[in-house]
Protein backbone atom coordinates (compact mmCIF):
# COMPACT_ATOMS: atom_id res chain seq x y z
CA UNK A 1 0.00 0.00 0.00
CA UNK A 2 2.70 2.50 0.74
CA UNK A 3 4.19 1.57 -2.48
CA UNK A 4 1.00 2.51 -4.36
CA UNK A 5 0.42 5.60 -2.38
CA UNK A 6 4.18 6.47 -3.47
CA UNK A 7 3.59 6.34 -6.79
CA UNK A 8 0.17 7.08 -6.90
CA UNK A 9 1.40 11.01 -5.69
CA UNK A 10 4.38 10.81 -7.99
CA UNK A 11 1.89 10.14 -11.11
CA UNK A 12 -0.70 12.80 -9.60
CA UNK A 13 2.08 15.52 -9.96
CA UNK A 14 3.11 14.04 -13.43
CA UNK A 15 -0.43 14.32 -14.72
CA UNK A 16 -0.85 17.29 -13.15
CA UNK A 17 1.56 18.94 -15.02
CA UNK A 18 0.67 17.44 -18.19
CA UNK A 19 -2.96 18.91 -17.30
CA UNK A 20 -1.19 22.32 -16.54
CA UNK A 21 0.40 22.29 -19.90
CA UNK A 22 -2.58 22.35 -21.85
CA UNK A 23 -4.25 24.02 -19.88
CA UNK A 24 -1.72 26.72 -20.44
CA UNK A 25 -2.29 26.66 -24.40
CA UNK A 26 -5.64 26.37 -23.89
CA UNK A 27 -6.48 29.55 -21.81
CA UNK A 28 -3.81 31.31 -23.83
CA UNK A 29 -4.73 30.69 -27.49
CA UNK A 30 -8.78 29.55 -26.80
CA UNK A 31 -10.25 26.60 -28.16
CA UNK A 32 -10.19 26.64 -32.07
CA UNK A 33 -8.58 26.56 -34.88
CA UNK A 34 -4.66 25.83 -33.41
CA UNK A 35 -5.61 23.98 -30.24
CA UNK A 36 -7.58 21.88 -32.93
CA UNK A 37 -5.03 21.15 -35.20
CA UNK A 38 -1.87 20.89 -32.12
CA UNK A 39 -4.42 17.94 -30.85
CA UNK A 40 -5.29 16.26 -34.35
CA UNK A 41 -1.41 16.66 -34.53
CA UNK A 42 -0.58 14.02 -31.90
CA UNK A 43 -3.14 11.33 -33.13
CA UNK A 44 -1.09 9.43 -35.67
CA UNK A 45 2.15 9.49 -33.65
CA UNK A 46 -0.20 8.17 -30.49
CA UNK A 47 -1.90 6.23 -32.44
CA UNK A 48 1.17 3.94 -33.38
CA UNK A 49 2.43 4.58 -29.97
CA UNK A 50 -0.41 2.86 -28.57
CA UNK A 51 -0.47 0.28 -30.44
CA UNK A 52 3.50 -0.70 -30.45
CA UNK A 53 4.68 0.95 -27.29
CA UNK A 54 1.97 -0.07 -24.88
CA UNK A 55 2.40 -3.57 -26.17
CA UNK A 56 5.62 -3.50 -25.55
CA UNK A 57 5.35 -3.02 -22.06
CA UNK A 58 2.52 -4.96 -21.69
CA UNK A 59 5.16 -8.27 -22.96
CA UNK A 60 8.24 -6.98 -21.86
CA UNK A 61 7.49 -6.90 -17.82
CA UNK A 62 6.29 -9.95 -17.45
CA UNK A 63 9.41 -11.50 -19.47
CA UNK A 64 12.23 -9.37 -17.92
CA UNK A 65 10.83 -10.17 -14.30
CA UNK A 66 12.90 -12.27 -12.24
CA UNK A 67 15.84 -12.76 -14.80
CA UNK A 68 19.61 -12.24 -13.60
CA UNK A 69 20.79 -8.80 -13.88
CA UNK A 70 23.39 -9.87 -16.58
CA UNK A 71 20.40 -11.34 -18.78
CA UNK A 72 18.16 -8.46 -17.70
CA UNK A 73 20.67 -6.24 -19.18
CA UNK A 74 21.20 -7.92 -22.24
CA UNK A 75 17.65 -8.80 -23.57
CA UNK A 76 16.94 -4.68 -22.46
CA UNK A 77 19.60 -3.39 -24.78
CA UNK A 78 17.89 -5.68 -27.35
CA UNK A 79 14.74 -4.68 -27.30
CA UNK A 80 16.20 -0.59 -27.08
CA UNK A 81 17.96 -1.16 -29.89
CA UNK A 82 15.22 -2.94 -32.10
CA UNK A 83 12.36 -0.90 -30.77
CA UNK A 84 14.56 2.46 -31.44
CA UNK A 85 15.11 1.48 -34.97
CA UNK A 86 11.90 0.28 -35.82
CA UNK A 87 10.84 3.84 -34.21
CA UNK A 88 13.14 5.79 -36.44
CA UNK A 89 12.13 4.25 -39.75
CA UNK A 90 8.22 4.75 -38.94
CA UNK A 91 8.89 8.21 -38.13
CA UNK A 92 10.23 9.22 -41.55
CA UNK A 93 7.95 7.31 -43.65
CA UNK A 94 5.05 9.10 -41.78
CA UNK A 95 7.04 12.77 -41.92
CA UNK A 96 7.52 11.99 -45.95
CA UNK A 97 3.51 11.03 -46.72
CA UNK A 98 2.41 13.20 -44.27
CA UNK A 99 0.85 15.66 -46.83
CA UNK A 100 -1.43 12.41 -48.73
CA UNK A 101 -2.84 10.99 -45.03
CA UNK A 102 -2.93 14.23 -42.47
CA UNK A 103 -5.87 15.99 -44.56
CA UNK A 104 -7.51 12.56 -45.02
CA UNK A 105 -7.66 12.20 -40.65
CA UNK A 106 -9.51 15.73 -40.45
CA UNK A 107 -11.82 16.04 -43.80
CA UNK A 108 -14.01 18.88 -41.73
CA UNK A 109 -10.84 20.98 -41.41
CA UNK A 110 -10.36 23.99 -43.69
CA UNK A 111 -7.69 23.99 -45.81
CA UNK A 112 -5.05 26.26 -44.03
CA UNK A 113 -5.95 24.26 -40.72
CA UNK A 114 -5.27 20.99 -42.49
CA UNK A 115 -1.75 22.86 -43.09
CA UNK A 116 -1.29 23.41 -39.66
CA UNK A 117 -2.25 20.25 -38.78
CA UNK A 118 0.79 18.78 -41.42
CA UNK A 119 3.07 21.11 -39.94
CA UNK A 120 2.28 20.37 -35.68
CA UNK A 121 2.52 16.27 -36.54
CA UNK A 122 5.79 16.13 -38.51
CA UNK A 123 6.80 18.20 -35.56
CA UNK A 124 4.86 15.69 -33.07
CA UNK A 125 6.71 12.19 -34.82
CA UNK A 126 10.28 13.14 -33.58
CA UNK A 127 8.49 13.05 -30.09
CA UNK A 128 7.01 9.68 -30.82
CA UNK A 129 10.20 7.98 -30.72
CA UNK A 130 11.71 9.56 -27.95
CA UNK A 131 8.63 8.07 -26.11
CA UNK A 132 8.82 4.44 -27.64
CA UNK A 133 12.42 3.95 -26.64
CA UNK A 134 11.06 5.73 -22.76
CA UNK A 135 8.49 2.34 -22.77
CA UNK A 136 11.97 0.00 -23.29
CA UNK A 137 13.69 1.40 -20.09
CA UNK A 138 10.32 1.60 -18.12
CA UNK A 139 9.85 -2.11 -18.82
CA UNK A 140 13.47 -2.16 -17.25
CA UNK A 141 12.80 -0.37 -14.22
CA UNK A 142 9.24 -2.06 -13.73
CA UNK A 143 10.93 -5.61 -13.85
CA UNK A 144 12.90 -5.01 -10.99
CA UNK A 145 10.43 -3.54 -9.50
CA UNK A 146 12.28 -0.10 -9.28
CA UNK A 147 9.24 1.89 -9.60
CA UNK A 148 10.45 5.69 -8.11
CA UNK A 149 12.78 6.94 -10.54
CA UNK A 150 10.69 6.10 -13.51
CA UNK A 151 7.59 7.91 -12.13
CA UNK A 152 10.23 10.65 -11.12
CA UNK A 153 11.79 11.33 -14.52
CA UNK A 154 8.27 12.46 -15.81
CA UNK A 155 8.08 14.81 -13.49
CA UNK A 156 11.52 16.68 -13.76
CA UNK A 157 10.70 16.25 -17.88
CA UNK A 158 7.43 18.01 -17.45
CA UNK A 159 8.63 20.86 -14.56
CA UNK A 160 11.22 21.79 -17.23
CA UNK A 161 8.73 21.91 -20.60
CA UNK A 162 6.09 23.83 -18.76
CA UNK A 163 8.25 26.68 -17.64
CA UNK A 164 9.81 26.91 -21.32
CA UNK A 165 6.54 26.76 -22.87
CA UNK A 166 5.40 29.64 -20.75
CA UNK A 167 8.21 31.64 -21.78
CA UNK A 168 8.18 30.23 -25.47
CA UNK A 169 3.94 30.40 -26.16
CA UNK A 170 3.24 33.78 -26.05
CA UNK A 171 6.59 34.28 -28.70
CA UNK A 172 6.45 31.32 -31.30
CA UNK A 173 2.45 30.13 -30.76
CA UNK A 174 1.50 26.59 -30.95
CA UNK A 175 4.27 25.92 -33.09
CA UNK A 176 6.39 26.16 -29.34
CA UNK A 177 3.92 23.49 -27.38
CA UNK A 178 4.50 21.13 -30.32
CA UNK A 179 8.36 21.60 -29.95
CA UNK A 180 8.57 21.58 -26.39
CA UNK A 181 6.51 18.14 -26.59
CA UNK A 182 9.50 16.74 -28.07
CA UNK A 183 11.81 18.28 -26.21
CA UNK A 184 9.87 16.70 -23.05
CA UNK A 185 10.35 13.35 -24.10
CA UNK A 186 13.99 13.56 -25.50
CA UNK A 187 14.62 14.71 -22.07
CA UNK A 188 13.34 12.09 -20.12
CA UNK A 189 14.87 9.56 -22.58
CA UNK A 190 18.00 10.59 -20.94
CA UNK A 191 17.15 10.93 -17.34
CA UNK A 192 15.87 7.31 -17.93
CA UNK A 193 19.48 5.66 -19.62
CA UNK A 194 20.45 4.95 -16.15
CA UNK A 195 18.27 2.34 -15.68
CA UNK A 196 19.64 0.44 -18.97
CA UNK A 197 22.68 -0.50 -17.50
CA UNK A 198 26.32 -0.45 -19.35
CA UNK A 199 25.58 -0.42 -22.72
CA UNK A 200 26.26 -4.25 -24.34
CA UNK A 201 26.03 -5.90 -27.54
CA UNK A 202 22.26 -6.61 -28.56
CA UNK A 203 21.18 -9.86 -28.66
CA UNK A 204 18.15 -9.91 -31.62
CA UNK A 205 17.86 -14.04 -31.48
CA UNK A 206 18.23 -14.25 -27.95
CA UNK A 207 15.22 -16.47 -26.35
CA UNK A 208 13.39 -13.74 -24.83
CA UNK A 209 13.67 -11.63 -27.77
CA UNK A 210 11.44 -14.72 -29.60
CA UNK A 211 9.38 -14.97 -26.71
CA UNK A 212 8.27 -11.49 -26.94
CA UNK A 213 7.73 -11.60 -30.92
CA UNK A 214 5.12 -14.76 -30.04
CA UNK A 215 3.32 -13.03 -27.50
CA UNK A 216 3.07 -9.61 -29.37
CA UNK A 217 2.15 -10.67 -32.28
CA UNK A 218 -1.80 -10.80 -31.64
CA UNK A 219 -1.46 -7.14 -29.76
CA UNK A 220 -0.09 -5.83 -32.76
CA UNK A 221 -2.57 -7.03 -34.56
CA UNK A 222 -5.90 -6.48 -32.40
CA UNK A 223 -4.47 -3.28 -31.38
CA UNK A 224 -3.68 -1.92 -34.77
CA UNK A 225 -7.03 -2.32 -35.44
CA UNK A 226 -8.88 -1.43 -31.62
CA UNK A 227 -6.87 1.66 -30.90
CA UNK A 228 -7.71 3.55 -33.92
CA UNK A 229 -10.45 4.71 -32.05
CA UNK A 230 -8.75 8.49 -31.35
CA UNK A 231 -8.63 8.47 -34.83
CA UNK A 232 -11.57 7.49 -35.44
CA UNK A 233 -12.91 10.42 -33.21
CA UNK A 234 -11.02 13.17 -34.83
CA UNK A 235 -12.63 12.30 -37.83
CA UNK A 236 -15.74 13.21 -36.67
CA UNK A 237 -15.29 15.52 -34.45
CA UNK A 238 -13.59 17.42 -37.51
CA UNK A 239 -16.76 17.95 -38.98
CA UNK A 240 -18.17 19.25 -35.68
CA UNK A 241 -18.09 23.20 -34.40
CA UNK A 242 -14.41 24.54 -33.71
CA UNK A 243 -13.01 23.87 -30.50
CA UNK A 244 -15.11 21.00 -30.70
CA UNK A 245 -11.94 18.58 -31.17
CA UNK A 246 -10.04 20.23 -28.14
CA UNK A 247 -12.58 20.37 -25.44
CA UNK A 248 -13.78 15.99 -25.90
CA UNK A 249 -9.68 16.23 -26.24
CA UNK A 250 -9.20 17.58 -22.78
CA UNK A 251 -12.19 15.52 -21.73
CA UNK A 252 -10.42 12.24 -22.83
CA UNK A 253 -6.92 13.49 -21.44
CA UNK A 254 -8.80 14.24 -17.96
CA UNK A 255 -9.91 10.82 -17.32
CA UNK A 256 -6.82 9.60 -19.01
CA UNK A 257 -4.84 11.61 -16.33
CA UNK A 258 -7.13 10.23 -13.38
CA UNK A 259 -6.61 6.11 -14.86
CA UNK A 260 -3.02 6.61 -15.38
CA UNK A 261 -2.54 7.31 -11.42
CA UNK A 262 -5.04 4.35 -11.20
CA UNK A 263 -2.90 2.57 -13.84
CA UNK A 264 0.75 4.03 -12.24
CA UNK A 265 -0.25 3.18 -8.40
CA UNK A 266 -1.80 -0.44 -9.08
CA UNK A 267 -1.63 -1.91 -12.53
CA UNK A 268 2.17 -1.23 -12.94
CA UNK A 269 3.33 -2.68 -9.73
CA UNK A 270 0.13 -5.46 -9.62
CA UNK A 271 1.99 -7.15 -13.57
CA UNK A 272 5.43 -7.95 -11.85
CA UNK A 273 4.03 -8.99 -8.88
CA UNK A 274 1.53 -11.47 -10.45
CA UNK A 275 4.30 -12.40 -12.91
CA UNK A 276 5.86 -13.63 -9.82
CA UNK A 277 3.18 -15.55 -8.59
CA UNK A 278 2.14 -17.14 -11.44
CA UNK A 279 5.64 -18.44 -12.23
CA UNK A 280 6.06 -19.46 -8.71
CA UNK A 281 2.81 -22.29 -9.25
CA UNK A 282 0.52 -19.63 -6.23
CA UNK A 283 -2.93 -19.45 -8.02
CA UNK A 284 -4.51 -18.36 -4.71
CA UNK A 285 -1.96 -15.69 -4.17
CA UNK A 286 -2.52 -14.73 -8.25
CA UNK A 287 -6.05 -14.70 -7.42
CA UNK A 288 -6.04 -12.71 -4.02
CA UNK A 289 -4.00 -9.84 -5.21
CA UNK A 290 -5.84 -9.76 -8.43
CA UNK A 291 -9.52 -9.47 -6.96
CA UNK A 292 -7.88 -7.16 -4.36
CA UNK A 293 -6.38 -4.18 -6.79
CA UNK A 294 -9.77 -4.78 -8.77
CA UNK A 295 -12.03 -4.08 -5.76
CA UNK A 296 -9.64 -1.32 -4.94
CA UNK A 297 -9.84 0.36 -8.78
CA UNK A 298 -13.75 -0.13 -8.93
CA UNK A 299 -14.42 1.81 -6.08
CA UNK A 300 -12.42 4.90 -6.02
CA UNK A 301 -13.41 5.40 -9.70
CA UNK A 302 -17.06 5.14 -9.06
CA UNK A 303 -16.32 7.64 -5.60
CA UNK A 304 -14.65 9.96 -8.84
CA UNK A 305 -17.65 9.66 -10.63
CA UNK A 306 -20.16 10.68 -8.02
CA UNK A 307 -17.40 13.61 -7.05
CA UNK A 308 -17.52 14.95 -10.64
CA UNK A 309 -21.51 14.44 -10.76
CA UNK A 310 -22.11 16.84 -7.23
CA UNK A 311 -19.42 18.95 -7.67
CA UNK A 312 -17.45 18.99 -11.22
CA UNK A 313 -19.05 21.92 -12.89
CA UNK A 314 -17.69 24.20 -10.28
CA UNK A 315 -14.16 22.65 -10.07
CA UNK A 316 -13.73 22.89 -13.80
CA UNK A 317 -14.80 26.33 -13.63
CA UNK A 318 -12.33 26.98 -11.02
CA UNK A 319 -9.40 24.80 -12.98
CA UNK A 320 -9.99 26.35 -16.35
CA UNK A 321 -12.25 29.18 -16.66
CA UNK A 322 -9.92 31.76 -17.32
CA UNK A 323 -8.89 33.48 -20.41
CA UNK A 324 -9.83 32.45 -23.65
CA UNK A 325 -12.12 30.04 -21.85
CA UNK A 326 -16.00 31.01 -21.98
CA UNK A 327 -18.08 29.41 -18.97
CA UNK A 328 -20.21 27.83 -22.09
CA UNK A 329 -16.85 26.28 -22.83
CA UNK A 330 -16.78 24.89 -19.41
CA UNK A 331 -20.77 23.72 -19.42
CA UNK A 332 -20.13 21.90 -22.43
CA UNK A 333 -16.66 20.14 -20.89
CA UNK A 334 -18.40 19.00 -18.28
CA UNK A 335 -21.41 17.81 -19.56
CA UNK A 336 -18.89 15.80 -22.55
CA UNK A 337 -16.96 14.20 -19.01
CA UNK A 338 -20.70 13.15 -17.31
CA UNK A 339 -21.60 11.58 -20.82
CA UNK A 340 -17.45 9.98 -20.49
CA UNK A 341 -17.62 8.79 -17.13
CA UNK A 342 -18.28 5.15 -18.40
CA UNK A 343 -14.84 5.05 -20.00
CA UNK A 344 -13.49 6.24 -16.89
CA UNK A 345 -14.60 3.30 -14.95
CA UNK A 346 -14.21 0.73 -17.52
CA UNK A 347 -10.57 2.13 -18.55
CA UNK A 348 -9.64 1.62 -14.93
CA UNK A 349 -11.32 -1.25 -14.15
CA UNK A 350 -10.52 -3.14 -17.47
CA UNK A 351 -6.78 -2.51 -17.28
CA UNK A 352 -6.52 -4.66 -13.73
CA UNK A 353 -8.11 -7.40 -15.79
CA UNK A 354 -6.59 -7.19 -18.87
CA UNK A 355 -2.69 -6.63 -17.11
CA UNK A 356 -3.60 -10.14 -14.78
CA UNK A 357 -4.21 -11.99 -18.61
CA UNK A 358 -0.65 -10.41 -19.68
CA UNK A 359 0.96 -11.34 -16.22
CA UNK A 360 -0.05 -15.11 -17.32
CA UNK A 361 1.41 -14.58 -20.77
CA UNK A 362 -2.15 -14.66 -22.26
CA UNK A 363 -2.23 -11.62 -24.99
CA UNK A 364 -4.96 -13.39 -27.07
CA UNK A 365 -7.78 -13.96 -25.21
CA UNK A 366 -8.19 -10.11 -24.17
CA UNK A 367 -7.31 -8.96 -28.18
CA UNK A 368 -9.37 -11.05 -29.58
CA UNK A 369 -12.32 -9.66 -27.39
CA UNK A 370 -11.55 -6.11 -27.84
CA UNK A 371 -11.37 -6.80 -31.75
CA UNK A 372 -15.28 -8.09 -31.71
CA UNK A 373 -16.55 -5.31 -29.38
CA UNK A 374 -15.14 -2.73 -31.62
CA UNK A 375 -15.95 -4.13 -34.64
CA UNK A 376 -19.40 -3.31 -33.31
CA UNK A 377 -19.04 -0.21 -31.21
CA UNK A 378 -18.03 1.79 -34.64
CA UNK A 379 -20.94 1.97 -36.29
CA UNK A 380 -22.81 2.69 -33.31
CA UNK A 381 -20.31 5.52 -32.37
CA UNK A 382 -21.21 6.92 -35.92
CA UNK A 383 -24.64 6.47 -35.44
CA UNK A 384 -24.69 8.24 -31.93
CA UNK A 385 -22.70 10.77 -33.35
CA UNK A 386 -25.09 12.01 -36.08
CA UNK A 387 -28.25 12.17 -33.95
CA UNK A 388 -26.47 13.53 -30.97
CA UNK A 389 -23.55 15.10 -31.81
CA UNK A 390 -20.75 15.16 -29.17
CA UNK A 391 -22.51 14.35 -26.73
CA UNK A 392 -23.82 11.35 -28.47
CA UNK A 393 -20.21 10.30 -29.38
CA UNK A 394 -19.10 10.50 -25.33
CA UNK A 395 -21.92 8.11 -24.54
CA UNK A 396 -21.37 5.33 -27.27
CA UNK A 397 -17.50 5.37 -25.93
CA UNK A 398 -18.97 4.86 -22.02
CA UNK A 399 -21.02 1.73 -23.24
CA UNK A 400 -17.83 0.39 -25.29
CA UNK A 401 -15.34 0.72 -22.77
CA UNK A 402 -18.10 -0.75 -19.72
CA UNK A 403 -18.89 -3.81 -22.07
CA UNK A 404 -15.09 -4.42 -22.49
CA UNK A 405 -14.34 -4.27 -18.91
CA UNK A 406 -17.24 -6.69 -17.92
CA UNK A 407 -16.06 -9.15 -20.82
CA UNK A 408 -12.46 -9.20 -19.69
CA UNK A 409 -13.69 -9.74 -16.12
CA UNK A 410 -15.96 -12.72 -16.94
CA UNK A 411 -12.89 -14.12 -19.30
CA UNK A 412 -10.62 -14.21 -16.90
CA UNK A 413 -13.32 -15.79 -14.51
CA UNK A 414 -13.95 -18.35 -16.80
CA UNK A 415 -10.36 -18.75 -17.40
CA UNK A 416 -9.39 -19.31 -13.76
CA UNK A 417 -12.20 -21.71 -13.03
CA UNK A 418 -11.39 -24.35 -16.01
CA UNK A 419 -7.57 -24.30 -14.95
CA UNK A 420 -8.23 -25.17 -11.34
CA UNK A 421 -10.91 -27.82 -12.64
CA UNK A 422 -7.90 -28.68 -15.32
CA UNK A 423 -5.66 -29.19 -12.37
CA UNK A 424 -8.18 -30.64 -9.96
CA UNK A 425 -8.70 -33.60 -12.62
CA UNK A 426 -5.12 -34.75 -12.83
Amino acid sequence: MKLSIQLGVLSAVNIGLAFVFQWYVLTRLGPGGETDALFAGMTIPQLVLTVISSSLMHVLVPLLSGEDEDRLRHDAWGFFVFVGGVFTLLAVLFHVTAPWWVPVTVPGFKESGQALTITLTRIQLVGMVFTAINGVQWAAYHARQQFLWAEFTPILAGAFALLLLVWALPRFGVIAAAWISTLRMGLQTLLLAPGMGRPVRPGLKSPSVRKAWQRIKPLLLGTAYYKTDPLVDRLLLSTAGSGSLSLYYLAQQIYGAVSQVCNKAFAAPLVPALSRLHKAGDKAGHQCCYHRKLLQVGALTIAGLVVLGLFGHPLLDLLIGHGNISADNVKELWWIMVCLGGMFVGGAVGQIASSTFYSIGDTTTPTRMSMLTYTVYIPCKALFFYFWGVAGLAIATSIYYITNQTLLIYLLKKKTVHECTYEYTR
